[in-house]
């Protein structure tokens, strides 16, 4: 079986290795055995790699945050899946050819969705959903502000924001981007800046701008929250600068805004299993209707995962890059 691992935490493409592993044992009572369909490269696998995500693990290691995979054998006792079922796993460690997990672990997927698209539903879709949902309570017509806009997360929320009413104004890095971002949605796209709350004011027309999304952090967080409004909110769910979030405390103190910070696994877990079920039950649907759609730049085979990762790190690539450890798919 071929699986991914890592000896030393360092650059992705240098310490990352496909290596020959033992396979994996028939499944016993409760458990799934599944072939890995496809897995894609997140920026928090990158991170994982580097030693630099909340989860630093014994080496060597495997990463992979998320992945689609086709169920091969059930053990015992297991009764919501059968061999042949797609499942995404909520588990990690699913840079491999195979997985063996425990029944709980998996959800099941229906037949027909896109594989490539069921690859990447895990974490980016609910991420996107419950930051629109769990932290302030928006109403139609109200106005959202987020940067690092052009991520997978940040698509996502500019479709979810549309469907629901929500107004938003969308910053990048680079203004090549807002074509798209516009053909999902987006209100208002604006280049980070010192002046972004300025700017921001001035598109919305004075209006009252409620809540505002960071994964930058450092200095990036203060020119969100410049952007709030008073008695606003800001939530950080990722540091893309490697920093912490830095906002004035007269923000803070004066003028009331909120600064709160997001992980999809702590907010699925103040939830029980028929309610996580529920959300990726319509996430799937989401994707089967069309509805959430990421692009895909390229596809590799699990041999090749040092291109792949090399690949997932250029400056403006398109699409997520996905790896197929059991050929095409």
């Amino acid at each position: 079986m071929k699986r991914v691992d890592i000896a030393a935490w360092g650059a992705p493409e240098d310490v990352a290795r496909c290596i020959d592993a033992p396979d994996l044992p028939p499944p016993g009572p409760g458990e799934v055995l599944f072939d890995v369909v496809a897995f894609p490269i997140n920026p928090a696998d990158l991170a994982f790699c580097r030693g630099r995500y909340r989860l630093k693990p014994p080496l060597p290691a495997t990463p992979g945050a998320e992945c689609v995979g086709r169920v091969k054998a059930v053990g015992a006792g297991v009764k919501r899946v059968v061999a042949g079922d797609l499942v995404i796993n909520l588990q990690r460690e699913n840079w491999a050819q195979r997985r063996l997990v425990k029944e709980a672990d998996v959800i099941r997927l229906p037949a027909g969705v896109d594989l490539g698209q069921a690859a990447m539903i895990r974490i980016n879709p609910p991420t996107a959903t419950l930051l629109l949902s769990d932290i302030v309570d928006l109403k139609a017509g109200d106005w959202i502000v987020q940067n690092v806009a052009n991520s997978a997360v940040g698509r996502l929320v500019i479709g979810i924001a549309k469907r629901r009413g929500l107004r938003t104004i969308n910053v990048t890095r680079r203004d090549n981007v807002f074509p798209e971002l516009k053909a999902l949605g987006a209100d208002v796209c604006l280049i980070d800046g010192d002046d972004l709350a300025v700017r921001a004011k001035q598109a919305t027309g004075g209006a009252p701008i409620r809540f505002g999304l960071d994964a930058v952090a450092g200095e990036a967080t203060a020119r969100i929250a410049a952007c709030v409004v008073d008695d606003g909110a800001v939530c950080v769910y990722g540091s893309m600068s490697g920093e912490d979030p830095r906002v004035p405390s007269s923000d803070l103190v004066y003028r009331g805004v909120t600064l709160s910070g997001f992980m999809l696994g702590r907010f699925l877990a103040r939830r029980d299993a028929e309610a996580i079920e529920r959300i990726y039950a319509q996430l799937v649907a989401d994707v089967m209707s069309g509805a959430i759609h990421a692009p895909v730049g390229a596809i590799y085979p699990i041999e090749e995962i040092g291109e792949a990762l090399r690949h997932a790190q250029r400056a403006g690539h398109d699409g997520k890059i996905l790896v197929a450890p059991n050929g095409d798919f």
